[in-house]
């Protein structure tokens, strides 16, 4: 195997245009960083078309099983220099592996519940920062959602920060990307009550009712859920605040509201 040295290979351009979201768009291919979300995105049975590995970053000693299991299921192998790495690297802090994997079709008729237990979903309206998605990806995968709806996005979910924010969790459970009207008919027809967060509430989110089927909303990091979501919701709760600040930051509030459920379930 020929080992990349050069920035300018045509491989390593290529590869990073996929960091623009309309070249991910058009080659319905996306880039996965990192050890664990490797990992996660192998044991999720996503398809990895090509996998770079400088061994000279190499943080652990299992980085072998990842590239031999990319291998094994069909993605070409690139051994690469650690400055065409560091060039297509999104981290202060590389670890030697990325891979160009292709998006999958997911639509909400691809969700399933677990049996015996009421279903539990999590709508995020329009989140604008792939950090927070990926963040909130996380909280939801540590609560054991049914899955994640991201309705009208402004981010895509193959962003590369929400792919490295959600430690791989973008893998490891159903996430889909659907409009409102979508969402909202999806609910309708499973009769899915919609619980929305938002500061102007009465009810305090401990306080509501969350034992039953459930689908949690939130809403843009700035202005919160739109007027049409809170006119859509069954039940509106909110987050108490007791100091300046009005309301928490969108991955604080979804994990509080993830776990407030649990809590309500046990």
């Amino acid at each position: 195997m020929e080992k990349i040295t050069s920035t300018q290979n045509p491989k390593i351009k290529s590869i990073a245009r996929l960091k623009k979201r309309s070249e991910r768009d058009e080659t319905r291919t996306f880039l996965i960083e990192g050890y664990r979300e490797l990992k996660r995105a192998l044991e999720g049975e996503v398809e990895i078309e090509a996998l770079l590995f400088c061994e000279e970053l190499f943080l652990k000693n299992q980085e072998r099983e990842l590239i031999e299991a990319a291998a094994a299921g069909g993605a070409e192998l690139f051994a690469v220099g650690e400055p065409p790495f560091r060039k297509l690297s999104y981290r202060d802090r590389p670890e030697g592996l990325l891979a160009v994997a292709k998006m999958w079709e997911c639509t909400l008729s691809d969700l399933c519940f677990k049996k015996g237990k009421p279903p539990f979903l999590l709508l995020a309206e329009s989140i604008e920062k792939p950090g927070n998605l990926g963040s909130i990806l996380r909280s939801s995968d540590a609560a054991g959602v049914d899955g994640v709806i991201v309705c009208d996005p402004l981010t895509d979910i193959y962003n590369p920060n929400v792919v490295r924010s959600s430690v791989g969790t973008l893998f490891t459970q159903r996430v889909i990307e659907a409009s409102s009207e979508e969402a909202f008919a999806f609910l309708r027809a499973h009769q899915i009550p919609l619980v929305a967060s938002t500061p102007s509430a009465d009810l305090e989110f401990t306080k509501a009712p969350l034992q039953g089927p459930i689908a949690l909303a939130v809403g843009t990091e700035q202005l919160g859920l739109s007027k049409r979501w809170l006119d859509e919701a069954d039940l509106l709760v909110r987050i108490p605040m007791h100091g300046a600040a009005d309301s928490l930051n969108v991955t604080a509030a979804t994990t509080l509201l993830l776990y407030e459920v649990l809590r309500q379930r046990k």
